[in-house]
């Protein structure tokens, strides 16, 4: 199927006529968890590949400068560098994608980081994360505010009653606006996934999504019951190269949400390289949410 689009005045008639073959899909899927993973050295730059593209994530009710500064460390020094040097990796300048907090901590972390000499965008949740559950006028402010805070990245979440009521003009209306205010701060766009009811509706709001700007389109807030799966990732990544071929614009790619293990980051690396191609497997284009993810990677890294 082709989708011809109109930035200005979007032409949604497509929405009505879109299918997805959920069960060569979830056929699909079942044949990714057997892949086989890499060893040895393969398996060690794929895994320092996949530090350098995680947004290193802390997303708590309690989180204090403190622990903001303590990530930020880590988020420049991911990897130990004894395990660095025996790679001979240790001036290859190895850090993460970004650094995510919530728009409150957004200061502590860019001082954090300025103060450790390093240039790693700072990444905000914004427009009522997790939910979506509030006001347009609200969700604007709070990007605006992020921004100025120094957020040079901003992950907003969309609203997913509009997805599950076929409100889809407003969707791309809302976003779009989303888009507007976050300046020259990169857009990442949440789908929430685990809620939107069926993977046409996740192929449908990822197009809108990229349709209406977003330079990242992003599974889950890690706050659903069901987060980042291997069926809704060659769902959205199908929907990338379809945008891609239609548009010339390349969108990135972010798993978020349940992704702990040093085989699973592999894998979705693996995926991403099937589905998109090399060119997809930079930080500019694809990201990694984790918050505990780091621990099993220097553990495999030293075996």
């Amino acid at each position: 199927m082709r989708l011809f689009f109109s930035f200005s005045t979007p032409e949604l008639g497509w929405i009505s006529k879109v299918h997805v073959n959920r069960p060569a899909v979830v056929r699909h899927a079942e044949q990714i968890k057997k892949w086989r993973t890499v060893k040895g050295n393969w398996q060690a730059a794929w895994l320092l590949k996949a530090v350098t593209c995680i947004d290193l994530t802390t997303l708590s009710g309690d989180d204090t400068p403190s622990n903001v500064h303590r990530l930020c460390f880590k988020a420049k020094h991911p990897i130990r560098e004894d395990l660095l040097k025996a790679m001979d990796m240790h001036d290859k300048g190895i850090s993460v994608g970004a650094v995510c907090v919530y728009p409150a901590r957004v200061t502590d972390a860019v001082n954090a980081l300025k103060a450790a000499g390093c240039n790693i965008p700072v990444a905000s949740v914004a427009a009522g994360f997790p939910s979506g559950q509030t006001p347009l006028e609200t969700k604007l402010a709070e990007i605006k505010l992020a921004v100025e805070y120094g957020a040079r990245e901003i992950d907003i979440v969309i609203s997913r009653s509009l997805v599950l009521t076929g409100q889809w003009e407003r969707l791309y209306e809302e976003i779009r606006q989303c888009r507007e205010a976050c300046g020259k701060a990169h857009m990442k766009t949440i789908l929430a996934t685990g809620e939107l009811g069926s993977l046409a509706n996740v192929y449908k709001a990822s197009m809108i999504a990229m349709m209406a700007g977003s330079d990242f389109i992003k599974t889950s807030t890690g706050k659903e019951v069901e987060n980042a799966t291997f069926p809704v990732g060659i769902v959205m990544m199908r929907a990338i190269r379809e945008f891609y071929w239609q548009t010339g614009n390349k969108v990135g790619f972010k798993p978020a949400g349940g992704i702990r293990t040093a085989k699973e980051a592999i894998t979705w690396l693996m995926l991403v390289k099937e589905e998109l191609g090399v060119e997809w497997l930079t930080p500019e284009l694809f990201r990694l949410g984790a918050s505990s993810l780091l621990e099993d990677i220097e553990k495999q890294v030293s075996c």
